[in-house]
């Protein structure tokens, strides 16, 4: 769920001071900068679609985007080819940027991808990760329900997307790990917003506690069980959502 692009102009980002975006200390090179700035814009615009501020569909304004981020217009347009490249933006000539808007049938095959993907990764992890590892995700699970507990879903959706990455990275292969992340990109909205309905934010909350318990047993199969039928979960809630709006197929 957007809202509109003028009310986004007027929305200070959580950036330096003056609401620019900060792009690196003061003994920095000029060139160190100038490439990393299309970066650190791009992942601001990342956060923004992921949380819905900016609405899937949304045209991107050039103009009042480089006056809040005080940047120019040749590092935001980059930053905008970045997201391109996840997918995240569509770039037309003559027109701009936009938000991708994915149709019903693209949300499915997108989740039902994903859902295999996370199940390989979770069994992977089980033979693989160590019990460092293993004790890093129980920490973080423990910090994302206390975000639970205070319904701070954005908070609770960072650490809830950095505890998916750290299954990922445990399974220790690096093709399933590039396929993953590649895709993960094109849904981050459609899995934040699947947390809307309480009922189903509780029972995901849940499923992550069992997820740690299964890796603490190595056992894999129910863990890739697990991951599956969250995936897929996570799926029906974006699509009754996505049905309620009228969206396309």
């Amino acid at each position: 769920i957007g809202i509109p692009m003028n009310d986004f102009d007027d929305r200070p980002p959580d950036a330096g001071p003056g609401g620019q975006v900060a792009a690196g200390s003061g003994d920095d090179s000029s060139a160190r900068r100038s490439a990393t700035l299309p970066q650190t814009i791009a992942v601001r615009l990342r956060e923004l679609i992921t949380e819905g501020v900016v609405a899937p569909g949304a045209r991107l304004n050039e103009r009042a985007l480089c006056d809040r981020l005080g940047v120019s217009r040749t590092p935001l347009r980059e930053a905008f080819r970045l997201l391109a490249a996840d997918g995240l933006v569509e770039l037309e000539p003559n027109r701009g940027a936009s938000v991708v808007a994915l149709s019903v049938r693209d949300v499915r095959e997108l989740f039902e991808v994903m859902g295999t993907l996370e199940a390989l990764a979770g069994e992977l992890a089980c033979r693989r990760i160590d019990d460092g590892e293993v004790a890093e995700l129980k920490a973080l699970t423990f910090e994302m329900l206390a975000c639970h507990a205070r319904s701070d879903l954005p908070a609770y959706y960072r650490i809830n997307h950095a505890i998916h990455d750290r299954i990922a990275i445990a399974a220790a292969n690096e093709m399933l790990r590039r396929t993953y992340e590649s895709l993960n990109a094109r849904i981050q909205n459609l899995r934040f917003r699947s947390n809307f309905d309480r009922a189903k934010w509780d029972l995901a909350a849940r499923e992550h506690v069992q997820m740690v318990e299964l890796l603490e047993r190595r056992d894999g199969a129910g863990l890739a069980a697990l991951l599956r039928g969250h995936l897929a979960r996570k799926c029906d809630a974006v699509l009754e959502g996505l049905d309620g709006e009228g969206a396309r197929a």
